[in-house]
């Protein structure tokens, strides 16, 4: 049975937060006339569930699991839930039109819904990031990420939203990075991600954090996440 972060972890989240409160500016409450839309890539199709490519896919069930939020919808080629973190209206969508061509579904949410670009925080895999690392970061490049990439493509070039990006590691030795993102994580290594344990709390205080409180960022924000030492028994 997995484990929720310890009282000592949501500590350290919230120090490393108010550490950064130098790059961030709240902004006054107003009443919300758009709602968030938060997005994580994947594939569809079980052949890919659990697969690092996935761990947009897995972020979005977690908060809506977390929210009480339904994700049985499907529309605009894509999962699609409507709910609140705290007071703020959110919709949750995980895209099925493969991880290329994810900005089909994106840009149709955003244009039918007028959706702000500073109000679409995108959640995706990344190979430039160790495990247990996380960075949210206002905007910036598809770094080589197809469905970013994608995304911005329909967003007219557009790099200007925000992004939630999940650490995944480099593949081991010479393997080929597309072998690398496709294959699922093993059993010791979801063990060991503290990101991927069932009920963690982690992602979801961070996406909170940024819709409940409108905190617009001037540079990223990179959350670290410390796995629990193991007990040496003598």
């Amino acid at each position: 049975m997995s484990r929720s972060p310890s009282n000592s972890t949501i500590r350290n989240f919230s120090s490393s937060i108010s550490n950064e409160e130098s790059l961030v500016s709240p902004k006054p409450k107003q009443q919300q006339q758009h709602p968030w839309l938060i997005v994580g890539l994947g594939n569809p199709g079980k052949q890919y569930n659990g697969t690092r490519h996935n761990v947009g896919f897995e972020m979005v069930d977690a908060i809506a699991e977390a929210e009480g939020i339904s994700m049985s919808s499907v529309n605009f080629k894509a999962h699609f839930g409507k709910g609140f973190i705290g007071n703020v209206p959110v919709m949750l969508a995980k895209p099925q039109t493969f991880m290329n061509a994810s900005g089909q579904s994106v840009g149709s949410i955003v244009s039918y819904y007028k959706i702000p670009l500073k109000q679409v925080l995108v959640i995706f895999d990344d190979l430039d990031l160790p495990f247990s690392k996380m960075r949210l970061l206002p905007k910036g490049g598809h770094g080589g990420h197809n469905g970013m990439r994608s995304i911005i493509d329909h967003f007219k070039g557009s790099r200007e939203f925000p992004r939630l990006r999940i650490g995944i590691g480099r593949p081991p030795g010479k393997m080929d990075s597309v072998n690398f993102v496709l294959r699922p994580f093993s059993k010791q290594e979801r063990q060991e991600h503290f990101l991927l344990k069932r009920g963690n709390a982690v992602p979801v205080m961070a996406v909170r954090f940024w819709c409940i409180y409108k905190f617009y960022c001037s540079k990223s924000i990179t959350i670290v996440v410390m796995t629990p030492k193991k007990k040496i028994v003598k």
